[in-house]
């Protein structure tokens, strides 16, 4: 998450705490408006998940394993 919070400073000129709180505003509004399992998966894509895990999309589009 620090990587997104880093890009958005340097692209709006906020300051890492506001920028880190702008973040965490949207993340929480995706997980609560994407359906199951996109919702849980938002940790992952921007770093809150256990390192080396990365979502199995396959499997959500029938590619199973």
């Amino acid at each position: 998450m620090d990587q997104l919070v880093n890009e958005v400073s340097q692209r709006t000129g906020l300051g890492e705490a506001t920028s880190r709180q702008a973040v965490q505003v949207v993340i929480g509004y995706l997980k609560g408006r994407l359906p199951e399992p996109f919702g849980g998966m938002v940790d992952q894509f921007v770093g809150g998940g256990q390192p080396g895990q990365t979502p199995d999309l396959g499997s959500l589009f029938g590619g199973g394993h």
